[in-house]
Parts: C-alpha cells; sequence; structure tokens
C-alpha cells in the first residue's frame, strides 16, 4: 500500500476507535514551548501534553538520550536486566524515602501495581479480610479496569459489567469522610498529593497528616498517586516533600519520560518484598529505551534551578492570570501548586472550559481542561519567561472574544 492518501483529522474518524475527539490542529514538530502544525502555523504549549512534556519538545537531553541508547539496546524483557533501568532505579531511590522501584509503562501501569502490592501485602501480614481499598470521590488514577474503579468518578468506570469489588471513596479534604470508613479491614488509602482532574484541588495540611495518621492507626498503606505531581511539577521533586508526610507507596510516571513511556511505582523493603517472583510483571516495564529517557528527564529536572524556577514561573502564571480576570471577570478563583494550575470559571461561564480552549487554539496557545469548568495550565518546567508572557497574550485574546 502505498502513502499517498491525505493524513488530516478526517482520516481519524476513518481509522481511529471513536472514543477520543481530537482537534482539527495536527502538531508535526516542536521546540521548547512551540510547536507547529501541518500548515505550519506555531502554537505555544501551556498544556504538556497533560503534564507530560516536562522539558518541552526535543529537549537536547532526551533527544541525545535516546539516540544513544537507540543506537545500543532497545529491550531485553525482564529475564534480564539492564543498565539503564539499574541507574534509574538507583537515583529514584536516591532521591526519595523509597528503597525499592517497579518498573512500568504508565501512570495507570504503576497504579495496578500500587493496588496489587497493597492487596498482596495485607493478605500475607494480615490475613484474608483486610481487603477494604479508600479512595476519593473526584480522584483519577488512570483507566484499568482496577484503577478506573479506584478513581472516583464512575463516569469512567460505570457501564463495562461488575467492578473490583471492596473500594470505597471518601470526600477529599473532609477528614471525618475518611474516618467513617477506615477501619482493620482497610488495606490502603490512595490518593492524589493534589487532585488533577478533579479539579487542580489542593490538600490542606490538617487533611493529609490526619489520613496519614489514620493509615497507621488502622495498619493500613497510604499510596500517593504522583503520576501527574510527579518530578517538578509543583516544584519540589515529588508532591510529598511539600507536604511533610511520606507515603507507603508512590507512584510516577507522566513526566518520569518527558514525553517517553514510562512509569514506576517506588516503596520501601519491608513492603516490596511481598511482589516475590511471579506475582506481577510486565513485558516492557524497565526497557532499556525508556529508561535511559528517563534518566535524562529526572537528571534534567532534578536540580534546584529548575525546580526553584517551577515557583517562580507559577507566579507569573498567576500573577498573568488574575490581570486577564480582573478585565474580564471570567474566573472564581486561580488555584494549584507549581506549574499545575487550574483558572476556575465563575458562574457566569459554568460548563464552558472546552470553549475556552478551542478559543485558545483559535490564538496559537494549547491549554487543557479538568472537569468542564476549569482551564488546566501544566506547562513544560522550564518554559521561558518571554513564552509564558506571550501565551498568556494570546490566551487574553481568547477570554476576550468569549466575554465579549
Amino acid at each position: 500500500m502505498s502513502n499517498k492518501f491525505p493524513v488530516d483529522r478526517a482520516l481519524f474518524d476513518d481509522v481511529m476507535v471513536p472514543n477520543y475527539a481530537p482537534s482539527a490542529v495536527i502538531p508535526v514538530r516542536g521546540e521548547g514551548s512551540r510547536v507547529w502544525d501541518q500548515n505550519d502555523n506555531e502554537l505555544i504549549d501551556f498544556a504538556g501534553g497533560i503534564a507530560v512534556n516536562c522539558l518541552g519538545h526535543c529537549h537536547p537531553a532526551l533527544v541525545n538520550a535516546l539516540k544513544e541508547q537507540g543506537e545500543k539496546i532497545w529491550h531485553l524483557s525482564n529475564v534480564m536486566t539492564n543498565e539503564p533501568a539499574l541507574r534509574l532505579a538507583k537515583k529514584l531511590v536516591g532521591s526519595t524515602f523509597a528503597e525499592k522501584v517497579y518498573f512500568a509503562n504508565s501512570g495507570a501501569e504503576s497504579n495496578e501495581a500500587a493496588l496489587k502490592l497493597a492487596r498482596r501485602w495485607a493478605l500475607d501480614v494480615h490475613g484474608a479480610d483486610k481487603t477494604q481499598i479508600i479512595a476519593f470521590k473526584q480522584g483519577f488514577h488512570g483507566r484499568t479496569f482496577f484503577t478506573v474503579t479506584v478513581g472516583g468518578q464512575a463516569a469512567y468506570s460505570d457501564g463495562f459489567g461488575p467492578k473490583p469489588g471492596d473500594v470505597v471513596h471518601a470526600e477529599y479534604n473532609n477528614l471525618e469522610s475518611v474516618k467513617e470508613l477506615i477501619s482493620d479491614k482497610t488495606c490502603a488509602v490512595m490518593m492524589e498529593p493534589l487532585q488533577g482532574e478533579g479539579g487542580i484541588v489542593a490538600p490542606t495540611a490538617e487533611f493529609v497528616k490526619g489520613v496519614r495518621e489514620l493509615c497507621d492507626e488502622n495498619n493500613a498503606l497510604l499510596i500517593f498517586d504522583e503520576v501527574q505531581t510527579g518530578v517538578g511539577r509543583l516544584g519540589e521533586l515529588y508532591g510529598y516533600m511539600g507536604l511533610d508526610v511520606t507515603p507507603d507507596i508512590l507512584t510516577t510516571a507522566k513526566a518520569l519520560g518527558g514525553g517517553f513511556p514510562i512509569g514506576a511505582m517506588l516503596t520501601t523493603t519491608e513492603i516490596a518484598k511481598h511482589l516475590k517472583i511471579g506475582t506481577h510483571g510486565s513485558t516492557y516495564g524497565g526497557n532499556p529505551l525508556a529508561c535511559a529517557v528517563g534518566e535524562a528527564a529526572l537528571d534534567t529536572v532534578n536540580t534546584p534551578e529548575v525546580l526553584n524556577g517551577v515557583k517562580e514561573k507559577a507566579e507569573i502564571y498567576v500573577e498573568g492570570l488574575n490581570a486577564i480576570n480582573a478585565k474580564y471577570n471570567v474566573f472564581k478563583e486561580i488555584r494549584g501548586k507549581g506549574l499545575l494550575i487550574g483558572a476556575v470559571l465563575n458562574d457566569d461561564y459554568q460548563g464552558r472550559a472546552k470553549d475556552f480552549l478551542v478559543a485558545a487554539m483559535a490564538e496559537g496557545v494549547m491549554t487543557l481542561v479538568a472537569g468542564a469548568s476549569i482551564v488546566r495550565f501544566a506547562p513544560s518546567l522550564v518554559i521561558p519567561n518571554e513564552d509564558i508572557t506571550e501565551g498568556l497574550a494570546r490566551f487574553e485574546k481568547a477570554v476576550a472574544k468569549i466575554a465579549q
């Protein structure tokens, strides 16, 4: 079959399963925080591939790692280990509370591993009754059947038949709702250290510390899903570091590969021993190509310059968005932490976040939504300040069009 057919948005409808409704814009190349589409229109990227492209597009450190490893070895399977996986694991352990690492390909897979580990740990240590998993309404943990059931948005988990059992949901930032559910039958509490999909909701210090204490009192594991918050997004290497609370298991993906698919589950030696040989696995997890890129991404992000830069750039965003709002009065609040920012639409614009995204795209800036009424920003952690300023100017034009 020749390649002589138009590769355009209409082709998507012909050949792709219809579970996505992508933009008509098809980007073909990127550099830093800018991308260009098929017609050579330039866009500023405030979306970051949904908090994935932590170093923007085609960052030299990542390109070099990919090229170098691409000429050495790509895949071995887990019958053998490999140098990039060992190096990346050593650096993750050295930079966090963790002592052991399990590699996967995505956030959902990392969360799946965390949940299976928690259940296996509880069975081995406490017996067959300790199976309850507590998670949070509006939480998001991935799209496998187990993780989507643990996620707190029924719209994503309904309609596929019977769900995995013994999963219950408390209210985020409501400690009493956790107290009502938790008992010695609880094996784990799973939470995001800042809810992403659920609306860019930061936890109060009292809540997150209270959850940790409740887990300790009930011999339950605390699992932090840091798929979106990890690898510098909030201004610390991992979000837990800014909360003075340490989880028992942490999951990481998205930014860990800077755009190359990789995920990891981090935990202690004592808990890790329950995933003994044969209990869980992944064909591609820990493959040399992904781990080489992941190592380059981690090395580049895990510096005081980049992490402090995240906090400085966050201030530019918040000030800029507040200035736009002073003119057009469309947002109720600007919230979030670091470079995970949510602009919450006020009552006049409820349910219209997608309109803002579409209008912004027409002005040459890519944004995200978090639910129907929040515009979400998750740009590169090293986006140049002038790109923030220019992108916000374009975003202001979009806001002006909608507000008029």
